[in-house]
């Protein structure tokens, strides 16, 4: 009896204990499906959205309709949603430049023919640069002529330009009997002509040849005055012989457009009260063919800053007015007292300077500056002028007012010595040390950092050459502008390619170092970059 009791107290429990597992799993499967339909409803876009509470959703979705709704109608999100939202993302910054109106394709901003009027004519003030106010500068892109053409290759170009390019024909007229440039269809020629050498220029650089030596490396860096189409300048390349051509924006328009054009170093410039922008001893040689600079006014200012860019040893060749006058006078429409008076104001400023007078030969006159100045500190007591600057920096050639003294020559130890150093020949002269950098003369550059430098950039080229394909393409580019040259590495490393570059040295740099550069047989300027004065579409490739 009592065996039959306790079993029938087992099976209650156990009856009961069922029930109770049956209504727990009941409870957790209804929750779970109103969450889910929660979640549904949620996340879904359709009928099932528009229910306010899981109660609606189940009294307003039809059973027999969730299975097809779920496939159709409802894209199930599990991506987690518990997060704050990302930030907007950060635009970076655009500024959009327009291009500027077509009135403007050849505008430089320091050399703006309108705005010169408003200065002194006096010595050609007026043809200085001369840059806009910050309410003139423009905010544009200058655009391409019309038609603009990739220019030939040298040396092709040397002999043709495409007159989409520089589209003027004011030379084509005023300089046709001297074959300084002819019009052609669609393009110019450029025969070689000058006013003294109706022959070509490279008959002309022959006839300079057989007066002075310009094959064996030691003149390796001219400077051409009053340049015209700078021809002179075109033909020394064959000779390996480097000339910077400068000539003024005036009433000949685009000379040095044209010889930009041509893939001649050229910079637009005038010799009037500012020095010219190159370091002292920077050229071997220094060339005007009637060129039309006063050289004996003003006290000699202008062949004393001559002086001053030449190097000990260093040659001034003229051609023109007055030389030869004897032969030209009636042609020059000038009278024979006029010229004979400008020869001999010449000679004796060239003497004054120490200059010594090597040879006039027909059209060409040569002078030679001395390779020191210990006689020239003797001759004082007989050239009262020009004096011999004191306490002036002889690089600094920036807005630096031309003066006339006389530049000293760094002191030597004996009158056979070379002021400021011997240079090597041309090829050498390239990667010697630079006599500037032995001497200790450039803060901060040894002659171990220099040969850093040059190996430095001759591994950079040719990388550049590994990513830039047209750059490793001879001929590709003619005129190379380096921004920032420091010591001439980049144009160094590009020397054996059809090329020349123009290296600057900022203003604000802390080193001056383009007497260096110079001293390699390379070429450059000094350059503010607050405001570029280069002329439009000058340069192929641009290096910082």
């Amino acid at each position: 009896m009592a065996n039959t009791a306790g079993s029938t107290r087992l099976s209650y429990i156990t009856f009961k204990t069922k029930h109770a597992n049956l209504y727990s799993i009941t409870l957790v499967t209804i929750l779970c499906t109103i969450f889910y339909l929660a979640g549904m409803w949620q996340h879904s876009p359709g009928a099932i959205r528009a229910a306010t509470s899981p109660s609606s959703i189940l009294t307003s979705v039809p059973c027999s309709s969730t299975s097809a709704k779920a496939s159709t109608n409802l894209n199930l999100d599990f991506s987690a949603h518990h997060q704050a939202p990302d930030p907007p993302p950060t635009l970076a910054r655009v500024t959009y430049i327009p291009p500027c109106d077509p009135k403007y394709v050849e505008n430089v901003p320091c050399e703006d023919t309108h705005r010169s009027l408003k200065f002194d004519r006096d010595r050609l003030i007026y043809r200085e640069r001369h840059c806009p106010e910050k309410t003139e500068l423009l905010k544009c892109r200058v655009p391409a002529p019309h038609g603009y053409t990739v220019p030939f290759r040298w040396p092709e170009s040397r002999q043709f330009a495409w007159y989409a390019n520089v589209p003027h024909k004011e030379l084509t007229v005023e300089k046709k009997n001297q074959n300084w440039v002819r019009f052609q269809g669609d393009r110019f020629s450029f025969p070689g002509g000058g006013t003294m050498f109706p022959r070509g220029a490279d008959a002309y650089i022959d006839d300079i040849g057989k007066l002075i030596n310009l094959k064996d490396g030691s003149i390796r860096t001219a400077i051409d005055t009053g340049c015209g189409v700078a021809s002179w300048g075109a033909y020394l390349m064959s000779r390996n012989i480097l000339a910077v051509s400068f000539a003024p924006r005036d009433t000949h328009e685009a000379q040095v457009q044209f010889a930009l054009e041509r893939g001649v170093p050229a910079l637009i410039g005038v010799m009037a009260s500012i020095r010219l922008p190159y370091p002292s001893r920077a050229f071997d040689m220094a060339h005007c063919s009637r060129c039309l600079i006063p050289w004996g006014q003003y006290d000699g200012l202008y062949l004393i800053e001559v002086d001053r860019v030449l190097r000990p040893g260093g040659y001034w060749i003229l051609s023109g007015p007055p030389v030869n006058w004897e032969s030209h006078w009636k042609g020059w429409n000038r009278t024979t007292e006029d010229l004979k008076s400008e020869q001999n104001g010449i000679e004796t400023i060239a003497r004054s300077l120490c200059w010594k007078k090597l040879i006039q030969k027909k059209d060409l006159a040569i002078w030679q500056k001395p390779t020191n100045h210990v006689h020239c500190i003797a001759n004082r007591r007989v050239f009262k002028k020009p004096r011999f600057c004191k306490a002036q920096d002889p690089d600094m050639a920036w807005y630096t007012k031309m003066e006339t003294c006389l530049t000293p020559l760094p002191e030597v130890s004996n009158i056979k010595e070379i002021a400021g150093g011997q240079l090597t020949k041309w090829p050498e002269r390239l990667n010697a040390i630079p006599p500037r950098v032995n001497r200790g003369a450039v803060d901060g550059v040894t002659a171990e950092m220099f040969r850093e430098d040059t190996a430095l950039w001759k591994k950079r080229v040719t990388y550049y050459k590994s990513v830039d394909y047209q750059l490793a393409q001879p001929g590709r580019y003619r005129n190379l502008l380096d921004m920032n040259a420091y010591l001439g590495g980049f144009a160094a490393a590009l020397v054996d390619d059809p090329l020349w570059v123009m290296n600057t040295v900022p203003v604000e740099a802390k080193i001056n170092t383009l007497g260096v550069i110079y001293e390699r047989g390379l070429i450059g300027t000094y350059q503010n970059w607050y405001v570029f004065i280069s002329p439009l579409r000058s340069y192929s490739l641009i290096s910082t």
